[in-house]
């Protein structure tokens, strides 16, 4: 089953390159691991795999997309 690239960053297929890019930052911005450091070792650790999932999704949806 492939994975849904979109849904991970909140946000629909029809978005455009300019919404992947802001979705993309905000998500990251809000689970990076240097802005969660302070909330505890359980939920750095699911920041840290939500982190690298944001991460895979952008670029995949950057590569599928050519920017």
């Amino acid at each position: 089953m492939a994975k849904d690239y979109y849904s991970i960053l909140g946000i629909n297929k029809g978005a455009s390159d300019d919404e992947v890019k802001k979705a993309y930052r905000r998500m990251a911005m809000k689970y990076h691991p240097d802005k969660v450091h302070h909330l505890g070792p359980e939920y750095q650790q699911d920041a840290q795999e939500k982190f690298r999932k944001i991460n895979e999704a952008y670029e995949e949806i950057r590569k599928s997309r050519g920017f």
